[in-house]
């Protein structure tokens, strides 16, 4: 699995021939390295969303009235149809859907939903994302929380957390979301975009090494592999 950094809390996934894109914040998102044109010609097979809030929403309606699959709970599904994309895809948390580029498991995530109109978007999330033979955890908007030795429990081989503070935790609480998580390699997310999310990827790289990860600090751009 190839896993590119688009900013924020946006991530590609290939494996393969098959592209995800989770929580497509492009245009708006001042750390963004691509376009949402170019984004558009990688004919992406789905759109995995944690949450509602715009920073995460972002362009999902570009490629879901585009036909891509948009996915996520039930009220992000919905909102999705209604506002003209008709392959999007509602669930729950504890629920799997599966398609040939692999599947996704929605999480709890200790956080809010709502989208940028105001419109309830259900309980926050995090995914756990499987394709090409690798599992991956994208933990959304979250705090620490003890449920995540369940999530660790699963066996995985990255965990994406974010970092920022203020509207997540900081980077030493996500550090020590590793010795429960477990996971072989981490990376951070959401910080540096805007001004209150101050939190040092850094201090999450030093943290979190105490617990057997290898961290690995992207910039937008990069590309990592699995």
């Amino acid at each position: 699995m190839q896993i590119r950094f688009l900013g924020q809390s946006a991530f590609l996934l290939q494996a393969g021939d098959h592209r995800v894109l989770i929580d497509p914040f492009l245009q708006g998102n001042p750390l963004c390295p691509v376009t949402l044109e170019e984004a558009l010609s990688w004919k992406v097979d789905a759109v995995l969303i944690s949450h509602a809030h715009g920073d995460h929403w972002g362009n999902a309606l570009d490629f879901g009235r585009a036909g891509v699959p948009v996915i996520g709970t039930a009220e992000i599904g919905g909102y999705a149809q209604q506002h003209g994309a008709a392959q999007a895809v509602g669930m729950n948390i504890g629920g799997t859907y599966r398609a040939e580029w692999g599947s996704v498991t929605l999480t709890p995530a200790w956080h809010s939903s709502s989208f940028p109109d105001g419109t309830y978007g259900g309980m926050p999330t995090g995914l756990v994302v499987e394709m090409g033979g690798k599992r991956l955890y994208h933990a959304g908007d979250t705090c620490l929380f003890s449920d995540m030795r369940l999530i660790g429990d699963r066996g995985l081989d990255a965990a994406i957390l974010p970092i920022g503070d203020h509207y997540t935790m900081g980077p030493e609480e996500a550090a020590r979301c590793l010795e429960l998580l477990r996971p072989r390699v981490a990376i951070p997310m959401h910080y540096a975009t805007f001004p209150p999310l101050t939190g040092d990827p850094q201090v999450f790289a030093r943290e979190g090494q105490a617990f057997g990860a290898d961290v690995r600090v992207l910039n937008p751009g990069d590309t990592t592999e699995l």
